[in-house]
């Protein structure tokens, strides 16, 4: 069922969030002939470590994307301020609104039970953007103080290696213990266990538009 869908968007709050809740899917779905494509919100500039030079985010969501073969065309960078969403939420719903122009058939994004300030506004934002386009909610679990895994897609482990690959690319973000492979591997196989396969990723259902 879900590799029907052939024109996804990926919304993400911050550079970096759309790879570490959905990179395997992502890259099953262009590998299937899914026209995919990448919204990114902040950069997170203001959060960047000073031994960093300006703009390291926005090169390292591009190398990211690119490794998952999203095209360069269909990656959308705006530089909002991080932690600041809340207040540019009626720009944010326009920017969504002219892309939503693109007729997309899936909205990946981040969960509707996320407790960061900026991935909020995104999932509330989408919910309004997007009332006629299935949506699916990926799971950040160090965010979700709840999360309802009502959606699993089937991986083999060189997606799952190609989400490892591409955070490779945020040497910025590296000390974080949820960018490591350790971790990427195993919430994949633990997501695995709980469908009797090798390797998965978990969604919430937040619109199924049949």
């Amino acid at each position: 069922m879900l590799l029907s869908f052939k024109n996804v968007l990926v919304l993400a709050p911050h550079t970096d969030d759309g790879e570490l809740g959905a990179g395997a899917t992502i890259a099953l779905l262009i590998e299937r002939g899914a026209n995919v494509s990448y919204a990114a919100f902040s950069t997170a500039e203001d959060s960047l470590d000073p031994a960093f030079p300006p703009g390291t985010l926005e090169r390292e969501v591009k190398l990211a994307t690119s490794r998952l073969n999203i095209k360069p065309e269909n990656l959308y960078i705006y530089r909002n301020k991080v932690r600041e969403l809340e207040y540019r939420r009626q720009e944010i719903l326009d920017e969504m609104i002219h892309l939503r122009k693109n007729n997309y058939d899936l909205v990946l994004m981040p969960s509707v039970h996320d407790i960061h300030q900026d991935h909020e506004v995104i999932a509330r934002e989408g919910l309004r953007a997007f009332k006629q386009t299935t949506i699916l909610g990926y799971e950040l679990i160090w965010n979700n103080l709840s999360f309802n895994t009502s959606c699993f897609v089937r991986l083999s482990k060189r997606h799952v290696e190609m989400k490892c690959e591409a955070l490779t690319a945020y040497m910025s973000q590296a000390g974080r213990p949820y960018m490591t492979r350790e971790f990427i591997m195993s919430l994949a196989k633990a997501r695995g266990v709980q469908i009797g396969v090798e390797y998965a990723e978990s969604f919430e259902v937040v619109r199924w538009v049949l």
